[in-house]
């Protein structure tokens, strides 16, 4: 019979059936003296212990605000000590938190806090060029004249409680650090209601990033996160001993999950580099610090190896690590692999709704499939690929991938009919994403389903001609849309990032791929680009750069 696309991650090692905060606790206790958080920015250097108390201490100085379990309360902020004492500390108090981008403008902080119901805030005063006091007082001006905790907001009816970091008073504002003076009275309410907590309840409520649209908020719970974190860790074989460098953004799943959750389940330690992604920092940060593992999405990766003075780190404490959040060109890996001494980098592939991970290599995978695919099924977890009818395919056959088991969201907060678009009847999320399962169980992306191109009745896929444009030795980065034709319906478009110094043309380009691929795969157009529009994390927006696209060769 012949075999199907469907595979599970059979494991020997149990689910985690416990709360974050429960857990955290036996983690203390086993590592109290480790290393738990580093940031230097911030001369923070907490072990395990330390890290505990002020968590503890958090969580407790949120109740005594008046908060209780299942009230949201989000957290606008760039990479820092706060951000990550508020997951725990959430977490720990069952409050939801509500991870807002950093990038957000006043429009969408307002829709976000509107539509999920925040009734607190915690915030930076500003990020870049970024004023967030500013854009938080143009949509609730009332806070100025409130007394803090007495927010009485007309366009944010819900909001009471608006938090700042820093030392410095704000009108109307309560002070982060003062959240932490908690007395044994309040440490033993903190008790009382973690003791309530079920691993099932929400904890966690993450706005998509927008690659695709307008942002909907995955509702994850602890059991989604806290497994996920877990078993990320152990794709990675991290230890106690190890010290991960991550310089991705905590407000995304890449920073929360795949870094403090897979850290702080193992005992390992975190290290932030800076506030934000910065190659010379994480380049520094990662000598100083030894780190023995390193996060980011491939145009990180890239910006480090094209740094100008990269040959001068010593990057040789450096073993495993994480490449995701979009396709991972093989030379990029190769390069990772060969000249930052990753031996044991592994991809991860996954999406915020399945929190994210549901596919990762292992480090003793062949050099080839590490580089070519992106491993096989997680633990405890189902995948299958189907056609446009919904019907399994045999191996090899390109369709659609979809994830069943424990990571899979609680749905779309406040969105009923967007989560049954996105997770059928047998609970199978539908990811978008066209892949491919070979004969051993590997898996390969071969493009998103929104993402194909058809010309002229012919299905191209841009992750393919991505992959092939990249051996250009003038190609440092590219990706591959589609755009209207009136004679085929679509023509694809390549927008090519060139290395520094290099020069090129179009028909260079399209002369590259003649005999080399088929005829109807070659870009029709050539465009060369400073960058790309991309999310705060990394991914590739690709309907704007369709849209950019289409604009700018008069074809929309």
């Amino acid at each position: 019979m012949q075999q199907k696309s469907y595979v599970q991650g059979a494991c020997d090692a149990p689910l985690i059936g416990a709360t974050i905060g429960d857990y955290l606790d036996t983690v203390i206790e086993r590592f109290s003296d480790n290393l738990a958080l580093v940031v230097p920015s911030q001369d923070v250097r907490w072990t395990y212990r330390e890290f505990g108390r002020r968590v503890d201490a958090l969580a407790a100085g949120l109740l005594k605000l008046g908060l209780q379990s299942g009230d949201r309360i989000g957290i606008w902020s760039q990479n820092c000590a706060e951000w990550v004492l508020t997951q725990f500390a959430t977490a720990k108090a069952g409050l939801i938190m509500v991870n807002i981008n950093p990038a957000y403008r006043r429009a969408e902080l307002e829709y976000v806090l509107k539509k999920v119901e925040c009734s607190a805030l915690i915030l930076a005063p500003s990020f870049k060029t970024s004023n967030y006091l500013e854009m938080l007082q143009d949509v609730a001006p009332e806070i100025a004249r409130c007394a803090p905790g007495r927010l009485q907001s007309e366009r944010l009816p819900r909001l009471r409680q608006v938090i700042r970091l820093g030392a410095e008073k704000t009108g109307g504002m309560l002070n982060f650090d003062d959240l932490l003076d908690a007395d044994d009275e309040d440490l033993r309410r903190l008790r009382e209601v973690s003791r309530q907590l079920q691993f099932d309840d929400p904890i966690n409520i993450q706005f998509t990033s927008g690659t695709t649209g307008a942002p909907k908020g995955a509702t994850l719970t602890h059991h989604n996160i806290l497994n996920n974190g877990f078993f990320i860790g152990e794709a990675m074989r991290l230890t106690d001993a190890d010290r991960l460098c991550i310089p991705v953004p905590l407000y995304h799943c890449f920073g929360m999950v795949l870094g403090n959750l897979a850290c702080v389940t193992h005992g390992a330690t975190m290290v932030y580099p800076g506030e934000g992604f910065d190659a010379k920092a994480v380049l520094e940060t990662v000598q100083a610090e030894r780190c023995t593992g390193l996060h980011g999405v491939p145009t990180m990766f890239i910006a480090l190896l094209e740094h100008p003075d990269f040959a001068q780190y010593d990057l040789s404490t450096l073993r495993t690590g994480i490449m995701a959040g979009s396709p991972c060109p093989i030379e990029v890996m190769r390069r990772v692999i060969d000249q930052m001494h990753m031996h044991e980098i592994t991809i991860a592939y996954g999406m915020t709704e399945t929190s994210p991970v549901s596919f990762q290599s292992a480090v003793d995978d062949p050099l080839d499939l590490r580089v070519s695919t992106i491993g096989r099924v997680h633990p405890h977890l189902e995948v299958k690929i189907v056609d446009a009818e919904g019907r399994i395919v045999p191996r090899g056959a390109k369709g659609e991938l979809l994830t069943r088991g424990y990571s899979v969201m609680l749905g779309y907060w406040g969105d009923e009919e967007k989560t049954r678009e996105a997770i059928d009847a047998a609970r199978w999320m539908h990811t978008g994403d066209l892949a491919v399962i070979d004969e051993n169980g590997f898996c390969s992306i071969v493009g998103r389903s929104k993402d194909m191109v058809i010309r002229g009745g012919e299905n191209i896929y841009p992750r393919e001609v991505e992959e092939f444009l990249y051996r250009h030795p003038k190609v440092q980065d590219v990706q591959c849309v589609g755009v209207p034709d009136q004679k085929y319906g679509e023509e694809l478009c390549a927008c090519v990032i060139l290395r520094p110094g290099m020069q090129a043309d179009a028909d260079e380009i399209r002369a590259f791929c003649e005999g080399q691929i088929a005829h109807y795969k070659i870009p029709r157009y050539v465009r060369f680009v400073d960058a790309f529009p991309m999310t705060v994390t990394g991914k590739i927006q690709k309907y704007l750069l369709r849209e950019r696209m289409g604009t700018e060769l008069g074809l929309s």
